[in-house]
């Protein structure tokens, strides 16, 4: 690990004036320690941002709630309110980490954690991500864990939080605290950026911005929440395919649907044509197939990741008989897993 500074920050604003060029926010890190230790990434200044009182806590909000910061995944996951109201995002927490982990990182954190592809996290291998016009090692390499849509000539990485793809299912929002004391709120959604010709560029975060709050929305008190997760064991692994669904019928057909994917995205990944094609239908296999197809239309696979075409049908339908209330399907998770 290369020497760096470490500055504790006591207040937001003390925080923004410790930012600048070659600085790094910490709070959990579960993430950032590793990659420094690899040295993956150099900051030359760490700041602190534990000892901000205020970003810790978990508030009702417009209907919803606030989720601060600094709020520990174990804490969230755990919350009566997240429970009762928002399933999913328990779900995806508990599904996402080891309890020691869990323990330590933090909402913004885990939003803003980097890809496992094994190309970044091996300095010794070109990516563009770590840097830039470095080339992408990924192409003809091991391919198994990284994205099918979303990717560009320049980045296949997939996005690993299950976190944020719950958050993408619920329409979460995003408070960030810029360097001139102003505070803007964007869609969880416009918070990644696509990989393009910048993979370095992961987020629309600038220099010494902060996200300082997690807004949910409303509940949907008669929707179905499922969150279903596809990995090489059963703890402490990155999905393969993981699905969050929001799902309300009306009699025999169905209201609303909201769905959101990940380990199959270079972010976490939501189709706005899937949701509208389910909604206003009666639940059959047929039309969820159809979905998949949608879904599916533009991914790029190779011969170790195409597995994920299927798994992803898969995963889809049978979340989205769950949420309906259709019988299971005959074909189960075991099949689905054996697919890999």
């Amino acid at each position: 690990m290369r020497p760096f500074d470490y500055l504790r920050a006591n207040a937001l604003d003390d925080a923004a004036s410790k930012a600048g060029d070659g600085a790094q926010f910490i709070a959990g890190g579960t993430n950032l320690l590793d990659l420094m230790k690899l040295q993956v990434m150099t900051p030359e200044t760490v700041i602190d941002i534990n000892n901000i009182d205020g970003l810790d806590k978990i508030e009702p909000h417009e209907g919803g709630l606030k989720i601060g910061t600094l709020v520990r995944n174990a804490d969230l996951a755990a919350d009566p309110q997240v429970r009762r109201a928002y399933p999913v995002l328990s779900r995806a927490l508990l599904a996402g980490a080891s309890s020691q982990i869990r323990n330590k990182a933090t909402t913004g954190g885990n939003l803003l954690q980097r890809t496992r592809c094994p190309y970044f996290y091996d300095p010794a291998m070109a990516c563009n991500k770590r840097d830039p016009s470095a080339g992408c090692a990924a192409k003809g390499g091991v391919s198994r864990m990284l994205a099918i849509l979303g990717t560009s000539a320049a980045c296949r990485a997939a996005h690993p939080s299950d976190m944020a793809v719950a958050m993408r299912a619920l329409d979460a929002r995003v408070e960030i605290l810029g360097t001139d004391g102003a505070t803007r709120t964007v869609a969880l959604d416009e918070l990644y950026q696509l990989p393009g010709e910048t993979p370095e560029i992961e987020t629309c975060l600038e220099p010494g911005e902060i996200i300082t709050a997690v807004i949910l929305p409303a509940p949907q008190p008669n929707a179905t929440q499922s969150y279903r997760k596809i990995r090489d064991r059963a703890s402490y692994a990155f999905a393969l395919v993981s699905v969050a669904a929001l799902v309300e019928m009306d009699g025999e057909t169905i209201k609303t649907a909201s769905l959101a994917f990940g380990g199959i995205g270079a972010r976490p990944w939501a189709d706005a044509q899937v949701n509208a094609m389910l909604e206003g239908e009666p639940p059959s296999e047929e039309l969820f197939g159809r979905a998949a197809d949608v879904l599916l239309a533009d991914a790029v696979t190779d011969e170790g990741n195409d597995f994920k075409r299927e798994m992803t049908r898969r995963a889809l339908v049978a979340v989205m008989r769950e949420a309906t209330g259709m019988a299971p399907a005959s074909t189960g998770t075991d099949k689905v897993e054996a697919l890999t």
